[in-house]
């Protein structure tokens, strides 16, 4: 009889207040139950680490189910099938899967997809051709509808969701004006990703850059940032500029002392009035009728090489925080993936 194997997890052991720490994780062991009908017994390939995760970490109001004390902490996974009670997969198959933190899984196998792994590198599942890829392009089709001839700016552009959205706003005609930090981020995306130009927003001028780099102002936005790098984006939006929100990694560390202080509330709201601006947040499972076309297109796009991308991997699960606090400080350079087996 072949024996069970044994799962090791990182769970969420205490709420963070501010950055999180190693001790706001733990460690665990458990050995693996049967399978029910219908389920799936899956080996943690790859593990997405997304800045969304922080948020996930805090007990406060949001738009899904903060991660229980003693939780796996959650993320987007590749996976290969070890067994199954699901007649859809069988042993050695790979699957896009949300199993979190650990090395093993039990997954009912409705929620899985099947992936081909001759089509693209299976990372690609979690980066490119997975959700940050598709927030990309879910915020720009439904928000920045980018226009020939108009500028783009886009913050954390090195990173998984930036790269894709500079490359998509390039296909749609844009002059795409990247912001990321450091000299290395700024020149990969000029020469690897094709921006027209790209500011480092830790220059002590970083400002005046951005403004000489968007002579004729900023129509689209694609905020990812928040923080010093929107009070520079700000001034330089034109009337009917769009700027579609997904993520404010400059603020998620934040404590409640964030919210006091100057209310620049009503400089920003006399401006969407003024100038007819569209801030529109918005999270990508919104549009999740739209990801056949994506994958359509972005598949079409990487193989004419007009979408590329780069990936940033660690190895080792008991790695995962360290790499989890490197990403809420930008120290990744592109999609952050740890890889769990192989």
């Amino acid at each position: 009889m072949t024996s069970k194997p044994t799962s090791s997890r990182i769970v969420l052991a205490s709420r963070p207040s501010g950055k999180p720490v190693a001790a706001n994780f733990r460690l665990e062991r458990e050995e693996v139950r049967d399978l029910a009908d219908g389920e799936v017994l899956l080996q943690i390939l790859y593990l997405s680490l997304d800045p969304y995760m922080r948020g996930r970490m805090d007990d406060a109001k949001s738009y899904a189910k903060a991660v229980e004390i003693g939780g796996v902490m959650e993320g987007g996974t590749v996976a290969r099938v070890v067994s199954s009670r699901d007649a859809a997969f069988k042993p050695g198959d790979i699957v896009l899967s949300h199993s979190g933190w650990q090395t093993h899984a039990i997954a009912d196998g409705a929620t899985l997809r099947k992936l081909n792994p001759d089509a693209a590198p299976i990372t690609t599942a979690l980066g490119i051709l997975g959700m940050p890829g598709f927030t990309a392009y879910a915020g720009l089709r439904n928000i920045g509808k980018p226009k020939a001839g108009e500028t783009l700016v886009v913050a954390a552009a090195s990173g998984a969701v930036g790269s894709a959205v500079g490359q998509i706003a390039k296909i749609f005609g844009a002059r795409v004006v990247g912001i990321a930090g450091g000299a290395d981020k700024c020149d990969y995306i000029r020469g690897e990703f094709g921006f027209d130009a790209a500011i480092d927003h830790r220059s002590s001028d970083f400002a005046s850059q951005l403004a000489a780099a968007c002579p004729n102002g900023i129509d689209i936005y694609f905020e990812n940032v928040g923080g010093h790098v929107w009070n520079a984006v700000f001034p330089l939006l034109n009337d009917f500029a769009r700027v579609p929100v997904c993520g404010l990694i400059a603020h998620y560390n934040d404590g409640a002392a964030a919210s006091e202080g100057h209310d620049q509330l009503p400089t920003v709201m006399r401006a969407v009035l003024r100038q007819s601006l569209t801030i529109r947040g918005f999270i990508q499972r919104e549009f999740v009728d739209q990801r056949p076309d994506f994958y359509r297109e972005a598949t079409k796009w990487i193989s004419e090489g007009r979408l590329r991308y780069k990936e940033d991997i660690v190895d080792g699960l008991e790695n995962a925080p360290e790499a989890f606090f490197g990403l809420l400080e930008g120290k990744n350079f592109g999609k952050l993936i740890v890889r769990i087996a192989e």
